[in-house]
């Protein structure tokens, strides 16, 4: 085969010629990911596939589908511990690419009942809040009873849960 047809994100005129039709951000990344078995040539230029895909979505006026493969909003989010904790670690632990080699800006932790402290203690870090280990627990105490509650944890609810509640006295 010498020329393979494809759209982006799947995207056609019509639908007859979107039967059938392969999309070009995952073909792109089988590429990459696949060179061994799979050693075609091809001049996509592989950080530019979610900028292209926001630029469809502001064409078009609907963006991706969130599950959406590769430049979907979850394509790179994590939520449940383990896998936070090893995204942490080693990104290639959990990703057989990298958010950046896509176009994507970072990788989205989720914070939530299924986050552990490893995850919380991380966020806490690029929100520029270095804890000491008694002050995380304190957090992460205050963390879990929120995350029970709640199902996302934003930033704000983090920097909230930086301060302690104030205890109420019954007697006042």
């Amino acid at each position: 085969m010498s020329c393979l047809a494809v759209v982006a994100r799947s995207v056609a005129a019509t639908s007859s010629v979107s039967a059938g039709n392969a999309s070009l951000e995952e073909l792109a990344a089988i590429f990459v990911t696949r060179h061994d078995q799979l050693p075609f040539r091809n001049n996509i230029v592989m950080n530019q596939l979610y900028p292209t895909s926001q630029m469809l979505a502001t064409c078009i006026s609907f963006g991706a589908a969130p599950n959406k493969a590769i430049v979907g909003a979850n394509a790179f989010a994590h939520a449940a511990g383990i896998h936070q904790h090893g995204v942490i670690a080693n990104p290639l632990t959990y990703e057989i690419m990298t958010p950046q080699s896509v176009g994507v800006p970072h990788d989205s932790l989720v914070l939530g009942k299924h986050s552990g402290r490893r995850a919380l203690e991380h966020r806490l870090i690029e929100l520029g809040h270095n804890l000491t280990h008694a002050e995380l627990d304190a957090v992460y105490s205050r963390f879990t009873e929120l995350a029970d509650r709640k199902k996302t944890i934003y930033d704000q609810d983090l920097i909230r849960l930086l301060k302690p509640e104030p205890k109420v006295s019954a007697l006042a």
